[in-house]
């Protein structure tokens, strides 16, 4: 089977691998319909990478198949259902997973980033990683949830209510869900801000309010133009906009750090989070949030489709990754060979 390969910093290739096999009881084995390229993905193709990653891993951790063949132990799931992958491999048995903190995980994989994930044909999967969608959501919108199911973590923590104004800082991917969950919650005023008109104006199609180009428009007089006293919260889903979220968000309001940048160290003025009680939270991928993913893509919330700007066979997944790293993309769907 055709597979999607990081070969090593700075090298991808397409290559033929074997078709996996089921090796446990409690495994099973898709058929892939549809994957996605993640921004982590171009950062571990990057050179030097910008994400650590396996050398010769199959890459992919967004995706969603049919499952094919089930081990002996499985009952969750049967041959013929949809799922979902969760990529995130945790032990059970360390001190975080045992208090409900899997996403903290103290032996943590990653499926399509350290072994194998979703660029290909068929994947081998622990059955406890699988959660079954219904048919009636296309493959190209449940591809989907693994960014979602972050998305509503990071939601999950901020708990947005009716009428609240909202800032979110970056309109990738990642920013366009927070926006749609955002609207979707009730959120009043919602302000966008990227560098990429391209982008921005995705993010008023996903529901954003106001949008500001920093290059253009002075952000802090946007929001509060927009706000009168600045954002109820503020959504950082660039990784180093720490800083600018604090000049932004109102007295008592809320911080979501969502976006990652292990080389930023933007200068914060900690008074200021004291003086105006300011409430800071960080969110890391998922935590048992996949059955709301499937809630939600199944009452159709979300208008995910109009997310999706190209679509390309695996033969052709470079042409997505390099739309990915110019920035002219906000989601790439991976049909399989």
């Amino acid at each position: 089977m055709l597979a999607g390969v990081f070969e090593q910093a700075g090298k991808f290739s397409l290559q033929e691998r074997p078709v996996p096999v089921i090796q446990k009881a409690d495994e099973v084995r898709i058929k892939v319909e549809a994957a996605s390229i993640c921004g982590t993905d171009v950062h571990i193709l990057a050179n030097p990478p910008g994400h650590p990653a396996t050398e010769g891993v199959i890459q992919g951790h967004e995706y969603v198949g049919k499952v094919v063949e089930a081990g002996a132990d499985v009952t969750n799931v049967k041959v013929g259902d949809r799922v979902v992958v969760d990529p995130t491999l945790t032990c059970g048995y360390c001190d975080y997973c045992q208090m409900g903190y899997v996403n903290m995980c103290e032996h943590m994989s990653t499926m399509g980033i350290f072994v194998d994930g979703g660029w290909t044909s068929y994947s081998v999967v622990p059955a406890r990683n699988v959660h079954k969608i219904a048919d009636s959501v296309p493959p190209e919108i449940a591809v989907f949830a693994e960014p979602l199911s972050c998305v509503i973590n990071g939601m999950d923590k901020i708990k947005v209510q009716p009428g609240e104004s909202a800032v979110v800082l970056g309109a990738g991917p990642m920013g366009q869900m927070f926006i749609q969950m955002l609207k979707a919650a009730g959120a009043g005023t919602i302000v966008a801000v990227d560098f990429s008109d391209y982008r921005l104006e995705y993010a008023r199609i996903s529901g954003a309010n106001v949008t500001v180009n920093p290059k253009t428009s002075d952000v802090a007089k946007s929001v509060q133009d927009a706000t009168k006293i600045g954002a109820d919260v503020v959504i950082d889903c660039v990784g180093s906009l720490f800083d600018q979220s604090l000049t932004l968000v109102r007295r008592g309001g809320q911080i979501l750090l969502v976006g990652m940048n292990q080389h930023a160290l933007p200068p914060i003025k900690q008074n200021d989070i004291t003086r105006y009680e300011v409430t800071v939270k960080g969110t890391y991928i998922s935590n048992h949030t996949f059955p709301k993913v499937v809630k939600v893509m199944e009452a159709g919330l979300l208008n995910l489709e109009r997310l999706i700007t190209h679509r390309v066979p695996l033969e052709r997944i470079t042409e997505g990754i390099d739309v990915m790293k110019k920035g002219e993309a906000i989601k790439v769907i991976v049909q399989p060979a």
